[in-house]
């Protein structure tokens, strides 16, 4: 049976929001799991559906796996799989960070090709080149990743694009290689820093994390850690788009305002008052509609792609006209075809989208392409007359936990309800 949401328009939201541990982080950091044997415990997970998934992908491999509230616990044995080919494999675009912690620590690895939000190609390019340099092969074959190594031994590595899952990747394998590997034009984002602290923290030598160059020290053996897995900072910029959109006024715990400087940044442009706490928090206050301004995607720290529904949202309600470039996801624009639904007055051209913002917009059935998308569609629904149907929510609950209930106790009219769509 499908799900959608009932989103009431006219709340203003105000209140105080958690953050738990990024979604952009956790799926990674158990699969760092993989390159240790024994029990390693993650703590601050998000209670969202790709948890549990990624927990089925490493059973896949011979991993014990209970999850528990906010905690992992992995428990990698002696001997593992290096076949992960299950079907949760195909639901979520992280289960390609096997990939490295397999050929890592076995030297061989068979992984299918992963499935996830349809935002556009993300090809496996720099994953097996970076794999290859190692002294990797690398195939696609049968609809699987194949790699395969004698030895793996560090080497010089260069990034056409920072990728965050190209880094992740060949950062795991290298931790285990010997001799000393240097990725240039790695990706930077607080992910990345996590994932670096972690396998630190299991006994790895890395230099440079949170710099566009890493340098990994390649150790014989890792062992397990327990650590806590850093605030989701895309939740987090998502509650501050709603307080702007919605004129309300939002604290926000559990996150590093630094790391979304940017944000903050342009959000102050648009006329919002926004207070820092420390590495803790943040709050956003919108006292008038926003202004429109410009935006911008590139890699961190740069503003993310994860959030540029959210700019066209707030765009389509903001005084004046805003400019979207979209440098990094080709089909993010699927987005500017619900909000047009929503009455929202937007065009497109390659990789740029016109928005002019409207006072108001108007309620309509709109169906969630991915995770974001879903999340600014309610945000977006919030803004309009009557009442919007927001459809495939399952999403969402992909990346946002307990959505629902947060935005009701922010003072939003929101349901959950079963039924089958009416696309006549």
């Amino acid at each position: 049976m499908s799900e959608h949401f009932d989103v009431h328009g006219g709340a203003r939201l105000v209140g105080e929001v958690d953050v738990v541990g990024a979604k952009n982080s956790v799926l990674k950091l158990m699969a760092a799991a993989l390159l240790a044997e024994g029990t390693t415990t993650i703590t601050n997970c998000p209670q969202i559906l790709d948890v549990p998934l990624m927990g089925d992908v490493l059973r896949s491999v011979g991993c014990e796996v209970v999850i528990e509230g906010d905690t992992a616990t992995i428990t990698t044995p002696a001997e593992l799989s290096h076949r992960a080919d299950s079907a949760a494999m195909g639901k979520l675009r992280a289960s390609v960070c096997v990939l490295g912690p397999l050929v890592g620590r076995l030297k061989q690895a068979v992984v299918a090709l992963p499935g996830g939000d349809a935002i556009g190609s993300r090809p496996l390019d720099m994953h097996q080149n970076g794999l290859r340099k190692l002294g990797a092969t690398s195939t696609i074959e049968h609809g699987c990743v194949v790699a395969k190594a004698e030895t793996l031994v560090g080497a010089q590595i260069w990034l056409d694009f920072p990728s965050v899952g190209a880094t992740e990747n060949i950062l795991m394998a290298a931790v285990l290689a010997e001799g000393t590997t240097v990725i240039d034009n790695c990706a930077r984002e607080p992910e990345i820093v996590d994932i670096c602290t972690m396998l630190t923290e299991m006994g790895a030598k890395i230099e440079g994390a949170g710099t566009s160059t890493l340098t990994v020290h390649g150790v014989e053996q890792l062992h397990p850690t327990t650590h806590s897995v850093i605030g989701d900072r895309i939740v987090g910029a998502t509650w501050a788009f709603a307080a702007s959109m919605t004129r309300g006024d939002i604290t926000v715990r559990g996150v590093n305002p630094h790391h979304l400087d940017l944000v903050l940044n342009k959000l102050q442009l648009a006329g919002a008052d926004v207070e820092t706490f420390g590495d803790k928090g943040f709050r956003v206050v919108q006292p008038e509609r926003p202004k429109a301004v410009d935006w911008v995607t590139l890699p961190y720290p740069g503003f993310a792609t994860d959030l540029q529904p959210f700019a066209v949202a707030l765009s389509a309600v903001s005084e004046g006209t805003s400019m979207i470039t979209e440098n990094v996801y080709e089909a993010r624009f699927r987005f500017i075809e619900e909000m047009i639904r929503l009455s929202g007055d937007a065009r497109t051209d390659g990789h740029h989208a016109v928005v002019r913002g409207v006072e108001k917009l108007s309620s309509a059935p709109v169906w969630a392409s991915d995770i974001r998308a879903g999340a600014g569609l309610v945000l977006a629904g919030l803004c309009a007359d009557g009442v919007t149907e927001v459809w495939d929510v399952f999403h969402i609950d992909r990346g946002y936990p307990h959505f629902v209930e947060n935005l009701n106790r922010l003072g939003a009219n929101i349901k959950r309800v079963a039924g089958e769509p009416d696309r006549s």
